[in-house]
Parts: C-alpha cells; structure tokens; sequence
C-alpha cells in the first residue's frame, strides 16, 4: 500500500502559509549555475518542440516537464535540472509548444492531457542510443501529462523508463478547475488568464482567419477558457469533454513504472480529488505522498546546497 502518510517535509518557520510557500518559490527563487544546449526537434505533425538539455556525461537522464505558461527557464525547472546534475543525471527541460520563446507552427499548442509530445520527446532521447535510464518529471500541468503518459501506455512503457515523480499534479481536473474558480485564487486565474490571452494574440498573427481574442476580457475561469479555446482547438466537445479526456487519475491503475506523487495537503489549486488516496493503495508502483506543507510546487528549504525539498526528495525516489 504505497500511500505514504508522513512526510519529512518541514517548511521554514515564517512560510508554512500556502499562499506565501506558492509565491515565494515561483517569484523571488533565483536558481544559477544551469547552463543548457537547446535541441529543436520536427513533430509528426509538422510543428517543432525545443529541448533544453544540461549534460553531465552520465548514463542516466530525466526529462522535465513545466506548468502551465512556464518554460525550460522557470526556478522550478532549473532547480530540478541542478539537483540532477549534481546527482550525476544528464536533464532535458522540455518545452511545450509554444512555450520556448517563439511561437508553435499550428493552431493548435499544449494542454494538460497532451501526451503524444512527450511520446516524441521520449523516442527523441532513447534514439540518442546512450542511457541505460531515463526518468520523466512533472510540475503541476507537466506532472499530470507524466501520469497520464504512465498510466496510458503502463506495462508496455519503453523499459529504459525506470521512474516517474508528478509534483503537485491536478490528476482530475474538473476538481482543480472548480478550485481555481473560487475567490481566493483569483490573483492566480487573473495572472494565468493574462499570459494565455499573449500566446492567443501571437497565433492571430500567424493565422488571423483561424482564432481571435474577441471577447476574452469577459474570460474569468479556466472553463470560460477551456470552453472557448482549448476544447476546440484541440478536438475536445466542451470544457467538461477535455478535463474528464485529459485527468490522469483514471489512468493511474494502470502505471506500472515505479512513480511518486507528491501533493501539498494544503496546496491552494487542489482539491480534495486529487489526492488519490485509493489509487495509491490498490496499485504497488503508483505512490502517493502528501506533506502537511508545501503550496502549489512550493516546498521551499533553506540549505548550504540550495537544494529545495521536492528536488532531493525526487531524486531520492529515482535512486530507489
């Protein structure tokens, strides 16, 4: 029963609030020493995705996925790829379309169930024909699409994939959606709603006859958005047709590579489905840990290596 009920997590005294934990980590964390090599790499369907990679000349590699609107560049990212260098792991930071800098070729771009992106990224590193280990990372939108992989393709997943770990991953999304839509996460829709309504301006300069931005001040949830966007442009019926197709948690019996799931007790975009407490119990290789503490991809420690929790606690997991 690989649920795992107590945490060494301990936040620093003054940021045990969520909130503070949350902001703390993704605005004022500044992550140095991380030096990458981008790879651009051609989609089957036409589009590129760039590849970030920080090598150390090691056999084994992680491939990391970002949030939603983050990129190779975010702390969380970098602090990932650092604590893995150290540890002796190459690290590959993927962007998803459109998140690198410039802007994807097709209307479509990424969402949270998208998994056949990181199935190229995954044949793209095991071709380099030079690591006998590759683990795959996920932070919270990246986290679900790393279970939703697993969990999609479980017994018969490429065996050179030795781990899984999601960091706070919405694993069913209607519950996140409706967490996020309440009045004390409005700061955080409002910021999110912003950066998306920048990537949907630069598609209408590609493709003015396909999308435009009408209307979208009246846009104030991801379902208003979901239903508007995200939907359509990716085949999807409504909003509720995308987030039951795109949540990872019904996949979750099916992982059968050893992965960890860690989400905050008191992270402000989950809500109480998403910590899957059930799966966790009935599947040996799916492991849930849920720390009192620890916002939304906070976890933030104080050390002389300036490693945060969620890094070596990761990373830990891997070398299981």
């Amino acid at each position: 029963m690989p649920f795992i009920s107590s945490s060494t997590y301990r936040p620093p005294r003054f940021l045990s609030n969520p909130h503070v934990q949350t902001v703390f980590a993704s605005m004022f964390r500044k992550v140095s020493g991380v030096r990458y090599k981008r790879d651009r790499i051609d989609t089957p369907d036409g589009d590129f995705l760039d590849l970030d990679w920080s090598g150390v000349g090691a056999d084994k590699v992680a491939i990391i996925l970002h949030g939603l609107e983050g990129n190779s560049e975010r702390s969380y990212v970098k602090g990932m790829v650092r604590a893995l260098n150290n540890d002796g792991w190459d690290a590959v930071a993927m962007n998803f379309r459109g998140c690198s800098g410039e802007i994807n070729r097709k209307l479509r771009f990424y969402h949270s169930g998208e998994t056949e992106d990181l199935d190229t990224v995954v044949s793209h590193v095991i071709a380099e024909n030079k690591y006998s280990r590759l683990a795959l990372i996920g932070f919270s939108l990246g986290g679900n699409v790393v279970l939703k992989y697993l969990g999609e393709r479980g017994s018969k997943a490429h065996p050179v994939i030795r781990r899984g770990v999601a960091i706070s991953a919405p694993c069913d999304l209607t519950a996140g959606a409706n967490k996020m839509a309440e009045p004390v996460n409005r700061l955080y829709i409002m910021r999110f709603l912003r950066m998306l309504r920048e990537k949907i301006r630069m598609k209408m300069e590609l493709m003015p006859e396909r999308i435009n931005d009408d209307g979208y001040r009246t846009i104030k949830t991801f379902k208003e958005f979901d239903d508007l966007y995200t939907a359509p442009m990716h085949g999807f019926k409504d909003a509720a047709d995308y987030w039951q197709k795109a949540s990872s948690k019904p996949f979750l019996p099916e992982i059968s590579v050893p992965t960890l799931l860690v989400n905050a007790a008191d992270d402000p975009f989950l809500a109480e489905p998403c910590y899957p407490v059930d799966e966790a119990k009935a599947n040996s290789a799916f492991f849930l840990e849920v720390p009192k503490f620890g916002g939304h991809a906070g976890f933030v420690a104080f050390n002389r290596e300036k490693v945060y929790w969620s890094e070596s606690r990761a990373i830990s997991f891997l070398n299981t």
